[in-house]
């Protein structure tokens, strides 16, 4: 819809894994050299990992998009089977010509056999990736460890790739499945890209896409990174949504207002480590208690009347709570410099005293140095705790 209004040959954030738009970033490079290598050597398993949207399948399809030569590989995307429906999956991947009827798992095994002996002869490398691996269950993955025991005396004869999500790596851990894991002889996991690695990732997309001016500001472009989390599928969809929301109000670039309204519209924010989310809680109510104190402090009369002393204090918080302290603890109606006890000519401040209610001793006020480094002492101690 937007496309030919932004002079763009095709909509270029489509969330299909399209290896023509594959963004090799340096982790991304890696993983596909892991499959690479792996598709080279014999035997055992390679293991890809990463979050929802990092680019798996999208690594995976640029690896089949550029096999090595005599490699015939084997594609399972549906890996939520049973053992026997796993190796007839296989058995059709790669062209085995089965009996009609079911087949039983001895017998499916050994016509795969016969084909690994034959492709070996012929000089083939047989590989079977199963893609979204954290669904096999542990008597499957325990029937595709058997299938690395089909082997000459000197080759393996199968080559196995699980891609999946990190629950795989949380499955793999598990005692009864060290063996599967003790034949994994390449891991790799991919992370969500960086605040850099997103905007050249959205200038990637853009230029294959065939975009020749700027269209994305680079406020708008962090504010991607910021709410995406650098998670190459949400910024397909949010980059997507920005484009759309441009091209409805008549923009011909996107801004950091546009982006934030697509990403109200799609909820998209990118979910938070739990470390980090414990952080900023410890963080937010360190700074509450600190507006609470300070307010206290200055109702009592013990808080220092500079008030950009209380300003310097709070500024490593960068807490916006100030203003409403101020608010609500100043004087509801100006006083004229008479009735502060200022001195018209010099500017100085006395300190105001009611007769009705003076004390006999004038209040303590603590040294406004000392309050301040301890109350600093105080909150760094906290964070470094708790952050």
């Amino acid at each position: 819809m937007y496309a030919e209004y932004f002079d763009l040959q095709e909509p270029g954030f489509s969330i299909t894994p399209d290896p023509h738009y594959l963004f090799l970033s340096a982790q991304h490079r890696e993983a596909l050299a892991h499959l690479l290598y792996g598709a080279g050597e014999g035997g055992g398993f390679v293991q890809l990992t990463g979050e929802v949207g990092t680019g798996k399948t999208t690594v995976c399809r640029a690896f089949l998009e550029q096999l090595p030569e005599r490699v015939d590989v084997a594609l399972v995307v549906n890996p939520a089977l049973t053992a026997v429906e796993l190796l007839r999956s296989v058995c059709q991947e790669f062209h085995i010509d089965l009996p009609e009827g079911s087949p039983s798992i001895q017998e499916l095994v050994g016509y795969l056999n016969e084909y690994l002996l034959d492709a070996h002869a012929g000089g083939r490398r047989p590989v079977l990736m199963i893609d979204e691996a954290q669904n096999l269950s542990p008597d499957v993955l325990e029937q595709i460890r058997l299938l690395t025991n089909l082997e000459t005396h000197k080759h393996k004869l199968l080559q196995i790739f699980l891609v999946g999500q990190p629950e795989l790596r949380d499955q793999l851990r598990r005692k009864g499945l060290r063996q599967v894991a003790q034949r994994i002889t390449a891991r790799f996991h991919l992370e969500p890209l960086s605040a850099a690695e997103t905007k050249e990732y959205i200038l990637h997309r853009l230029a294959v896409a065939g975009c020749k001016r700027p269209l994305f500001t680079a406020g708008a472009m962090r504010r991607i990174h910021h709410f995406s989390g650098g998670v190459p599928r949400l910024i397909n969809i949010l980059c997507d949504r920005a484009l759309l929301g441009a091209y409805a109000i008549g923009r011909r670039t996107v801004d950091r207002r546009v982006v934030s309204r697509a990403a109200r519209e799609l909820a998209v924010v990118a979910e938070e480590g739990p470390r980090l989310r414990i952080g900023r809680f410890v963080a937010v109510t360190a700074g509450a208690l600190l507006v609470l104190l300070a307010a206290a402090y200055w109702g009592l009369g013990l808080l220092p009347s500079d008030k950009s002393l209380l300003a310097e204090m709070m500024e490593p918080l960068s807490l916006d709570l100030l203003p409403a302290a101020r608010e609500s603890s100043g004087p509801t109606e100006a006083a004229s410099p008479e009735d502060a006890g200022q001195d018209p000519a010099s500017g100085a401040v006395a300190i105001a005293v009611v007769p009705e209610i003076a004390d006999p001793e004038p209040i303590r006020r603590p040294d406004a140095d000392v309050w301040a480094a301890d109350l600093r002492a105080g909150m760094r101690q906290i964070f470094s705790r708790w952050g």
